[in-house]
């Protein structure tokens, strides 16, 4: 039975998510993006590759300009907008310190595990200051979104998570980018069936705008 949205602590569930299967391997979105040049409209000087995720709001200077109504076509369909923005690459995010989870997935029942950086130190990357009245609205691309606040982060040792099993995350399954944390250390949240553990999780993960609560 499809869990009914919950609007409680500002989280947000926009529509029914449902399990795209592993069929794609995109090497321009995974290990061979550092091998491309900076083709997309709005990546940073510094960008190997395509832009991954897009964090803005609270930030720091930024890497890149404001919204742009006419390349930033997804963000503009999820009513996203900001005076500027701070830009990652694959090779950006995995030149941040990376650690691995083993959580228990919905998918097939069984642990794997999951790399990438922590979501704070991403945050942080991006100019962000860290606070405990932080809010960060993570959105994925098929339009989910949730917001968590600063505490929960730190609580849950929330990650950008890049690699499943030691591949990157694929754009047509979960990835490229997934916003994951590990529910079986939770006793609270390991009580619970599976599929209902990862309200705050979105895979395809591509935007991160910081407010205060």
């Amino acid at each position: 039975m499809d869990k009914q949205p919950r609007y409680d602590d500002k989280r947000i569930q926009m529509h029914k998510r449902g399990l795209m299967k592993l069929a794609v391997r995109s090497a321009a979105l995974g290990a061979g993006a550092s091998a491309l040049p900076a083709v997309s409209q709005h990546a940073p000087k510094s960008a190997k590759g395509p832009v991954l995720l897009t964090v803005s709001g609270l930030i720091g200077a930024g890497n890149r300009g404001p919204f742009d109504a006419r390349f930033d076509q997804l963000m503009g369909k999820h009513q996203v907008r900001f005076s500027r923005a701070h830009a990652f690459d694959f090779a950006a995010l995995n030149a941040l310190p990376t650690v691995d989870i083993q959580p228990t997935l919905e998918y097939d029942d069984r642990k794997h595990v999951l790399k990438g950086a922590l979501f704070s130190d991403v945050m942080k990357a991006a100019g962000v200051q860290w606070a405990s009245n932080l809010s960060f609205l993570v959105r994925a691309l098929d339009g989910y979104a949730v917001a968590i606040a600063a505490p929960e982060i730190m609580q849950r040792r929330f990650i950008i998570a890049t690699h499943l099993d030691g591949a990157p995350l694929a754009l047509g399954g979960i990835g490229p980018l997934w916003s994951v944390f590990e529910p079986d250390r939770f006793p609270e949240l390991a009580a619970k069936p599976l599929k209902e553990r990862f309200a705050l999780c979105p895979w395809g993960t591509y935007h991160v705008e910081v407010t205060t609560r």
